[in-house]
């Protein structure tokens, strides 16, 4: 008798505990572990992106987004191998940034985030821009055995949040792309936890903080105040949700470098204007 969970799905490898099943491809699907020989869905209560990427990561960055490129190859090892700057190019970066759940690559650049010197490195990826997973994408024979000193890839994405419905981007709802946009849900956020999204945004600082109460609940997203707080970008602190309360912000609409250097100037300027002091 078949399980029906594991129609049109490749068989597991000895050595795999998880699998996904029911997707579009190997890389899309229900999470199951395999737990005393049966295999079994996962709960996804307190799951996040971050939990999620397996197959390929950015390190030494600022956050998910952002880092020196590692791929894994084979699941059934804990092998992360880098990337040549001569094998990757803006088509491969736009489906790692897609895979990992960012925006689009903004800076390509190798060594960006440090080098590395073991021997070990991928193949050549040949992506043409539309897959869901750098794994899916057509690749060289073999691996490249030397790599030359700072060509490892260094990779940005921009991280995928937006204000929407205000005056200005730099004013409105506060939503989050993780597959769709989704809105974010008021969780107690202060104006520390604002700051961070108007710095993403390069739209200054935060002004203000408010809760929308809607008259149905939604599919949002919950981000929790002390994760973004820890240095986290949102999008490794979300998890899916409903509610009816959702987060509207307001950022002073530039950045505090260039507020600082307005009232520096315009106090030296007004300064050459007023009396001396007696």
């Amino acid at each position: 008798m078949t399980d029906g969970r594991s129609q049109g799905t490749a068989p597991a490898a000895p050595s795999q505990s998880f699998r996904l099943v029911g997707g579009d491809s190997r890389c899309a699907g229900t999470l199951e572990l395999k737990h005393q020989g049966d295999w079994r869905p996962v709960d996804g209560y307190y799951w996040t992106l971050k939990e999620a990427a397996d197959s390929v990561r950015l390190v030494n960055g600022t956050s998910l987004c952002s880092g020196r490129l590692e791929v894994k190859t084979n699941p059934s090892n804990q092998w992360w191998s880098s990337v040549c700057e001569a094998d990757f190019d803006q088509q491969d970066a736009e489906v790692v940034c897609r895979e990992l759940g960012c925006g689009a690559p903004s800076v390509l650049q190798g060594a960006l985030y440090g080098d590395v010197e073991a021997s070990m490195w991928t193949k050549e990826f040949q992506c043409g821009g539309t897959e869901s997973a750098l794994l899916d994408c057509r690749s060289s024979g073999s691996d490249r055995n030397t790599c030359s000193p700072g060509k490892a890839v260094g990779l940005t994405c921009s991280e995928p949040v937006r204000l929407v419905g205000g005056d200005s981007r730099c004013a409105g709802t506060l939503e989050l792309k993780q597959g769709d946009w989704r809105p974010v849900s008021d969780y107690g956020w202060t104006l520390k936890e604002a700051d961070a999204v108007c710095r993403d945004l390069d739209c200054g600082s935060a002004v203000s903080v408010e809760q929308r109460e809607e008259s149905s609940e939604r599919s949002v997203l919950w981000i929790m105040p002390d994760c973004v707080q820890s240095g986290s970008a949102l999008r490794e602190c979300a998890t899916s949700g409903s509610s009816n309360s959702i987060l509207n912000l307001t950022c002073s609409g530039k950045p505090i470098s260039d507020i600082i250097y307005d009232i520096i100037y315009d106090s030296n300027v007004s300064s050459m204007f007023l009396p001396p002091s007696q």
